[in-house]
């Protein structure tokens, strides 16, 4: 199986102003463990993210780097690995299929991974994140940490469902590694 994961919001804590330095690089509690089960398991993990930063120019791409490898170094602690970090530098005004809610970033990881989309699950806090993955033809989790509340309370677009929904990613990955794939409907 291949677990796609959103980064702000579902790794980290989702800042207005972009997380543009390792400092401002703060985990949720829990997913290092989390990472770390889902690797046990011989599942890959690869992070598909907007990181439009970069194309307004508020960092370049040896500071996102930078942040992570301080991410990566975070769940080390844990015995956990990112397999792949795929993001889309993209501002909003100029954005190509790559960058979310298009499904460019979660194709090129299946195609990497010779996945087929009904055995990867997108885990993701925003209703861009899964519009993108109903586009990949993904399974769904939104977590309700970072903007995923609000998400839920907005209301998530038609297009989008069915979606499984979790507290966070910790509690998403104990559903998924419990009952396997049928966790996350598609």
């Amino acid at each position: 199986m291949l677990i796609l994961l959103d980064r702000d919001g579902v790794l980290n804590q989702d800042r207005a102003d972009y997380v543009k330095s390792p400092a401002e690089w703060v985990p949720i509690p829990g997913i290092g463990p989390a990472i770390a089960a889902l690797n046990a398991r011989g599942w890959k993990v690869v992070i598909c993210t907007n990181q439009a930063c970069i194309g307004k120019g508020i960092i370049d791409e040896a500071m996102l780097d930078r942040i992570h490898d301080a991410m990566r170094a975070h769940i080390a602690v844990d015995g956990a690995r990112i397999d792949d970090i795929l993001f889309a530098p993209d501002p909003p005004w100029a954005q190509t299929e790559r960058r979310k809610p298009g499904p460019g970033m979660m194709r090129e990881a299946m195609a990497k991974y010779r996945e087929r989309p009904d055995n990867t699950v997108f885990i993701g806090d925003t209703d861009t994140d899964m519009l993108a993955a109903s586009r990949a033809g993904c399974r769904r989790i939104l977590v309700r940490s970072g903007k995923g509340a609000a998400t839920l309370a907005k209301g998530l677009p038609p297009e989008a469902a069915p979606v499984a929904v979790f507290a966070d990613l910790a509690e998403a990955v104990q559903r998924l590694l419990a009952d396997g794939a049928e966790a996350a409907p598609l």
